[in-house]
């Protein structure tokens, strides 16, 4: 009996051993995988004076197309400053490292995230950027705080002029002309890299990360979690307006249980309303998400999900980041989950002649001294301070 236990504890120890040896050899190249980045990182350039000295500057440039109707012209609504130029600020303690609040999940600080939603191949060789929103991630509060930016913006697009005689575009073009398919740009990043690059030059929006999602990947992931549930205030109507318009589907006022084509089709539509509309409806999709996902039948499964979709997403982040993201969002109290757009007072609508297109297309026009300062408050945590309709419930 003895030496039946002795050979057992001789196995026993040298099993242990060997899992050991497996693992002191393995771990470098398990770390070095959960570390890095699922794709290309986007590379900004350095921030200078200089540059910073031109971004104060930038405006909207109309000056290579003709401005078609008197609407692009027409002067801005005045607006209200966002602060009190007389306000004064107290001080604020300073906290010793033993009593200042530590990041969560062990993530940075702070996070932020250009997302966007691809309206083209499942293999992202092409495509229009027609979700952009720049998500913030404060690690410490926590909060996150989500900006919506309207894709028919009239934008400087860098980096493509010298070869292809492009100064200008819509904001989700940029996008576009930096896919692989194109081949305009051949700078880090590809179309999430020009986009981040179109940002940072117009708005001095800088951001640290990106994710895009193509339309069949969003259907997945929504079926995945098993739908999401939405309650509808009005009807909402995407029925076709012409023999052009793709059918997305009448929605009537009341609770709805979306699969994930019904999600995405719900996403699309504007025909009859306006890209802030859609913005919104958007919105309310990402709100009835966040609720599905840290649901107590989901969230368990969530690095699973990641796991399996990962493949199928482009982004630079790691899978050690998107776990410290995915560990956030359960412990986001509702009122720390900010969802604002540009104010529609600072947009106007306008049409433009697009030389690429050969035809005169509409665009959403602005001081971009405005949405610089808008931009500067949400980068800084100061703006919004509360949620803006339609908030998740």
């Amino acid at each position: 009996m003895q030496r039946a236990k002795r050979k057992f504890f001789y196995v026993l120890g040298g099993v242990i051993a060997a899992l050991i040896v497996i693992s002191l050899v393995t771990y470098p190249q398990l770390k070095q995988r959960w570390t890095t980045p699922l794709g290309p990182g986007l590379d900004l350039p350095t921030l200078t004076a200089t540059s910073i000295r031109s971004a104060d500057n930038q405006v909207p440039a109309t000056s290579v197309v003709q401005a078609s109707n008197a609407s692009s012209q027409a002067e801005l609504p005045n607006t209200q400053p966002l602060t009190n130029p007389g306000t004064t600020i107290p001080p604020t303690a300073a906290l010793s490292p033993s009593t200042a609040a530590q990041p969560l999940c062990g993530g940075p600080e702070l996070m932020t995230v250009l997302a966007l939603g691809i309206d083209g191949s499942f293999d992202y060789r092409y495509g229009l950027s027609d979700v952009i929103r720049v998500v913030r991630v404060d690690f410490v509060t926590p909060k996150v705080t989500v900006l919506s930016l309207p894709r028919d913006l009239w934008v400087e697009i860098p980096e493509i002029e010298n070869s292809y005689n492009i100064t200008h575009g819509k904001l989700n073009q940029a996008y576009f002309y930096g896919t692989p398919g194109m081949g305009y740009y051949k700078g880090p990043g590809a179309g999430a890299g020009l986009l981040a690059r179109t940002l940072d030059l117009n708005f001095g929006l800088r951001v640290d990360h990106y994710g895009a999602v193509n339309m069949q990947t969003f259907v997945k992931v929504v079926d995945a979690v098993g739908g999401i549930d939405i309650y509808l205030p009005t009807d909402v109507d995407g029925t076709p307006v012409d023999d052009k318009t793709e059918d997305m589907g009448y929605f009537t006022a009341g609770h709805h249980h979306f699969t994930g084509d019904l999600a995405l089709r719900f996403s699309r539509i504007r025909k009859r309303y306006s890209e802030l509309t859609r913005m919104d409806n958007q919105n309310m999709v990402i709100c009835a998400l966040k609720e599905k996902i840290t649901s107590q039948a989901v969230l368990p499964k969530i690095p699973q999900i990641i796991a399996a979709f990962q493949d199928s997403v482009l982004t630079d982040l790691s899978p050690e980041q998107l776990s410290q993201l995915a560990c956030l969002v359960p412990q986001l109290k509702r009122e720390n989950l900010l969802l604002t757009g540009l104010p529609e007072e600072i947009l106007s609508q306008g049409r433009i002649y697009s030389p690429q297109q050969k035809a005169t297309t509409f665009i959403w026009e602005a001081d971009f001294n405005l949405i610089r300062d808008y931009v500067s408050q949400f980068m800084a945590g100061t703006w919004p301070i509360e949620a803006a309709e339609p908030s998740c419930p």
